[in-house]
């Protein structure tokens, strides 16, 4: 039998332990980058401060749960690579903007003011690497068309 005194060390280092588990990221979960990117349209240059997602469960869960984003916010799908992209706006509670990107940067496809909290899978007929969202309506505000680009180091040039 342990001893009462050699028992609580072993539980406060357990204890310890088991609160650092819990603090770091599951397999799977990494945190998102933090970084800025610009989308050029024919008005000029806009920059916006982005998180980039690449494990499954943040491409998964994207800006579900938010009640709001900044004007100047925007979420970086990063597939890795060419394909059909399939979104939703399950659980997600504001308009977004989704513009595709091929793996140059160029915008492929806009669907604008997606609606809140649909299970309607929204896609382009077009191939794609990426996906940024935006506040509902940015993309119209900044004059965002097909064949404008988005420079971030994900790209290609």
């Amino acid at each position: 039998m342990m001893p009462r005194f050699a028992f609580h060390r072993w539980l406060s280092r357990a204890a310890v332990l088991a609160a650092l588990m819990a603090l770091a990221p599951a397999p799977g979960f990494a945190e998102a980058e933090h970084g800025k990117l610009t989308v050029v349209t024919a008005g000029g240059a806009h920059q916006f401060d982005v998180d980039v997602m690449r494990s499954q469960a943040d491409l998964e869960k994207g800006l579900m749960f938010r009640k709001s984003i900044p004007a100047d916010y925007g979420m970086l799908f990063d597939f890795r690579r060419e394909q059909t992209i399939m979104m939703w706006m399950k659980n997600t509670y504001i308009p977004l903007d989704m513009l595709f990107m091929d793996k140059t940067g160029k915008v492929v496809g806009i669907i604008a003011n997606a609606q809140p909290m649909s299970e309607k899978i929204l896609t382009i007929p077009v191939p794609t690497d990426a996906v940024l969202e935006l506040q509902g309506g940015a993309a119209a505000r900044i004059g965002v068309k097909v064949g404008d680009i988005v420079r971030d180091p994900i790209f290609s040039p």
